[in-house]
């Protein structure tokens, strides 16, 4: 897509809407449990329903994750805040206004850095502002034989941050390294699980298009219905090209709002896009400005955990590993945890990153499963991998071992045992071995001592295969290396 807009003469510019479903136990404005997969209208009450004479109290918790969002991107923290009420009619939004803030958020400014591909430097997205909001209900459309919409309004009140960015994204690979980067902190954080097929995050994309050189916006369209990072990615790309398509043939861009139909990849007009005026803010009535003293501000700073980079380059220099590894170990606070779980009972920091990243992290995606309650632990991986340290096993057989442990949830020790699998690191037994093998192999041993060197593997695999692999294989080769050199003299 790049390349294309290059030779169309054009360049992209993308401003992202994040809203993020913040891990709190009740709502933001009343005590309703906050649970998905709940029955319909199960969650919920007068204050979130908007019923006559409830009044709403704010959640302290859901400032509390906010302010830890805020600090951990460098923003500003608005020490006094507004709430305001956003005007505008949905099926799915009782009160018939959603209480949001306006002009004066609690959080402004700030930043997030994402990799450019091939290069060490970073490309610095700016935020804009950072507030705090309710989420509305859902309706759920007719499907096959139904005839009416239903609505459900057990999200109504769910408390939600918005992450507005700066238009600073020019592509949509961009736009998805912003996301990947942002779910990374919010996981972090521990502030929200970012889940988007719960609706944990949700995200809507502006764009617009100009000449390349020119200062001036272009017309813009916003994207909505975005329901994975992929499909981000895949409705900016639909769009520019879209753009493009239109202004090439003398046509102009009209500013709306826009749906992504993931089934069909296209994006298609929903209704002419809103400005703030057409929501008729106002300040809400029944909340006090929000107040967020130094105090309080210290006390959040104080729980703030580390973040991804700063934990990426801590694993460097305390684990001895590359980078590479202390990035993929740290791309969920899950793995980052459990890393350091199993470097509690090893020594060895790029053994159990290797097995980790190969071994472990392809078994959990191809079962799909969630590493945090998965059945073989932090402690079964470092007790297998000290097997293999001490040379008890071979690095062959412990894959072999793994594979039961995934199967049977058994601890390595319980496997190599029932199995007598222990390595054979019997200096007189392998010698025995070795001459077996080369009194049974004479011609290849005549071709090794003509010169043949290569053939020194054949022997090997020999060994491993007489002792059932195992072989102490650092042993084999020293030994079988000796009798080599003693037969060549």
């Amino acid at each position: 897509m790049a390349d294309s807009l290059t030779i169309s003469g054009y360049e992209a510019v993308i401003g992202l809407e994040v809203h993020a479903q913040l891990s709190t136990e009740s709502k933001i404005f009343c005590g309703c449990r906050v649970e998905f997969g709940a029955p319909p209208n199960s969650l919920t009450c007068p204050v979130c329903l908007g019923l006559p004479g409830a009044l709403p109290a704010l959640n302290k918790k859901t400032v509390e994750y906010a302010l830890r969002m805020i600090l951990a991107i460098d923003g500003t923290v608005r020490l006094r805040s507004v709430f305001a009420r956003k005007n505008y009619f949905y099926p799915d939004l009782p009160k018939g206004y959603q209480i949001s803030q306006f002009d004066l958020p609690i959080g402004e400014g700030g930043e997030i850095a994402i990799p450019i591909p091939g290069e060490k430097r970073k490309k610095v997205i700016r935020l804009r502002r950072i507030h705090l909001e309710e989420d509305a209900g859902k309706s759920l459309h007719p499907e096959s034989g139904e005839k009416f919409t239903r609505v459900d309004f057990n999200r109504c009140g769910v408390p939600l941050i918005e992450i507005v960015t700066e238009p600073d994204i020019c592509s949509p690979q961009e736009a998805y390294a912003y996301l990947i980067k942002l779910k990374q902190i919010l996981q972090f954080l521990g502030i929200c699980t970012a889940d988007m097929e719960k609706g944990h995050l949700r995200c809507d994309a502006n764009i617009s298009i100009r000449p390349i050189g020119l200062s001036k916006m272009g017309a813009k369209t916003e994207i909505k219905n975005l329901n994975s990072f992929k499909a981000v990615e895949k409705a900016l790309a639909f769009e520019i090209e879209h753009q493009v398509q239109v202004l090439q043939s003398g046509g102009i861009i009209k500013q709306c709002t826009m749906l992504w139909d993931d089934k069909h990849q296209v994006a298609e007009p929903m209704r002419s896009k809103e400005e703030s005026h057409d929501y008729r803010y106002f300040p809400e009535p029944d909340l006090v400005n929000l107040v967020v003293t130094e105090e309080w501000l210290n006390q959040v700073k104080a729980t703030l955990p580390e973040l991804p980079e700063i934990r990426a380059a801590r694993f460097v220099r305390q684990y001895n590993i590359p980078e590479y590894d202390a990035n993929v170990l740290t791309e969920s606070r899950e793995l980052a945890d459990y890393y350091e779980k199993v470097m509690q009972n090893f020594g060895d920091g790029k053994a159990a990153s290797n097995w980790i990243m190969t071994q472990l992290l392809k078994v959990i995606n191809e079962e799909k499963a969630e590493l945090e309650n998965y059945h073989i632990s932090p402690v079964m991986i470092a007790e297998l991998l000290n097997f293999v340290q001490s040379g008890k096993i071979s690095g062959k057989i412990a894959k072999d071992v793994f594979e039961e442990m995934v199967a049977t949830s058994k601890t390595a020790g319980e496997i190599i045992s029932s199995r007598g699998l222990t390595q054979i690191s019997d200096d007189s037994l392998i010698r025995e071995v070795i001459a077996k093998v080369l009194a049974e192999n004479e011609n290849n041993l005549k071709k090794y001592l003509s010169g043949k060197k290569q053939i020194f593997g054949h022997f090997v695999g020999q060994i491993m295969k007489e002792t059932g692999g195992k072989a102490n294989p650092g042993l084999v080769n020293k030994i079988l290396q000796e009798k080599l050199d003693e037969l060549a003299r």
